[in-house]
């Protein structure tokens, strides 16, 4: 025989499956020709058909026609089956929906998968319109055994017809008849369905044979707001961001462990996330940290803002793959400085309310002010020393006003110096007359 022949896999499994276009068209002269092939398999392996296993299509047409037929099997162990279309079925052009099942005898049966298949209407078919059709064909099984039946008995009414009439033979025809006319009510009057036509086999396998609500219910299940959304709250959630920069329960996504490397792991999460770090963490400020990373696509450019337990707040950036230092956010807590005054050398004391005093900013740079007098004036000779933290990172000198005390009105001025062990010395003063009268400071140096 040739055919048409088409090649369909379908996996019998319990995931989504939306109904496919197979792909496939036939025309409406494909008359005995047109033959949908079917390859079955179960998890990956081919699902043997049994003599307990029946295969059986259902198809719906354009024109509302529907059918439901068992297939034939073309190779049990490959689960190879198919159908050829009928000339009559053939016949309605358009596309077709159609869905593919298993029965078993022991009862359980399964939807194999959904499909689509479109039918050509031919040239020379363009005027004719076919006759919509319901068949099922477990159901026209007991049709075609009442119909051979009543043949039956025709056929055995007109032989008796071509008997000479007897009053026996009358009455046993009446009989016949009688007792023919009196199964077909009784099987006609028959509620509890006698052949077993299930729903799945006249396309009702998706309807429920239960109570209906009433008007009143389904006036109250329509305006339960509970229940249902708006369609403002429906848009909100789906334009809802759908990224997660936290876990479910709020705390941070990702965790910087000790032998993790901060370098290597955050730029993995592109956008941005909240995460928390091992106090140990490779390239990290060496403390524990709390805070954000975002980042570009390809993780070359990013930012790090983090909070410790020490109250500070640390920044990090990439840019281009190349990683900056850690650095510390002054806060006003930081700009905060606390003065203190050195102990005075050499015969040098406090010049009245102006004391000498020294601090160190969140910068790192030390400033010295005040006034001090009545000592000696000398370049090995220490005035005051600074302590560890406050000293220069080399040398410094600096110049400053001095008492113009028995020089007229002339300025005066002091140089200084602050050497890296912090000793202050007032190396010299341009007042000969009274050169520690008065000695003011007021400058600034980074700290060592």
């Amino acid at each position: 025989m040739i055919y048409k022949n088409t090649a369909v896999h379908f996996d019998v499994n319990a995931q989504v499956k939306r109904s496919v276009s197979a792909n496939i068209q036939f025309s409406t002269q494909d008359i005995g020709t047109a033959k949908l092939s079917f390859n079955l398999t179960k998890d990956g392996v081919p699902l043997p058909i049994s003599k307990a296993t029946h295969a059986k299509l259902f198809m719906k047409f354009t024109d509302g026609s529907q059918v439901y037929v068992n297939t034939e099997v073309e190779d049990a162990l490959k689960g190879a089956i198919f159908y050829v279309l009928t000339p009559e079925q053939i016949k309605h052009a358009g596309t077709v929906h159609a869905e593919l099942y298993v029965k078993y005898d022991n009862g359980q049966k399964m939807s194999v998968h959904k499909f689509s298949f479109e039918i050509d209407k031919a040239l020379i078919d363009a005027d004719i319109v076919p006759v919509a059709e319901y068949y099922f064909e477990d159901f026209e099984t007991f049709k075609a055994e009442a119909e051979d039946m009543i043949d039956d008995l025709q056929a055995k009414f007109e032989m008796l017809d071509n008997i000479e009439t007897k009053e026996g033979a009358q009455a046993r025809a009446d009989a016949a008849e009688t007792n023919a006319k009196a199964y077909m009510d009784k099987h006609a009057s028959k509620k509890d369905n006698p052949h077993g036509v299930t729903k799945d086999q006249i396309g009702l396998s998706k309807v429920d044979n239960v109570k209906q609500a009433t008007k009143a219910e389904f006036d109250a299940h329509t305006a339960d707001n509970v229940r249902h959304i708006t369609a403002d709250e429906r848009t909100k959630w789906n334009e809802g961001q759908l990224f997660k920069i936290t876990k479910d329960d709020g705390q941070p996504l990702v965790y910087v462990n000790a032998t993790d490397d901060f370098h290597e792991l955050l730029p993995r999460y592109k956008g941005f996330v909240h995460f928390s770090s091992n106090p140990n963490a490779i390239n990290g400020p060496g403390g524990a940290l709390r805070g954000f990373w975002s980042c570009n696509a390809t993780g070359t450019y990013g930012q790090i803002i983090a909070f410790d337990n020490s109250n500070r707040t640390l920044r990090k950036s990439i840019t281009n793959g190349v990683w900056s230092d850690w650095a510390a956010v002054i806060t006003s807590s930081d700009a905060a400085v606390t003065w203190q005054s050195p102990t005075l050398l050499n015969g040098w004391k406090q010049y009245g309310s102006h004391r000498v005093q020294f601090s160190k900013n969140a910068l790192g740079e030390v400033e010295v002010i005040g006034s001090i007098t009545g000592g000696t004036v000398g370049f090995d000779v220490p005035a005051f020393i600074l302590p560890t933290g406050y000293r220069p990172l080399q040398a410094a000198h600096f110049i400053g006003v001095a008492s113009s005390l028995g020089t007229g009105s002339t300025p005066q001025y002091h140089r200084t110096q602050i050497a890296t062990d912090g000793t202050v010395y007032i190396q010299s003063c341009s007042n000969t007359v009274k050169p520690n009268e008065f000695i003011t400071f007021g400058f600034k140096f980074k700290a060592a």
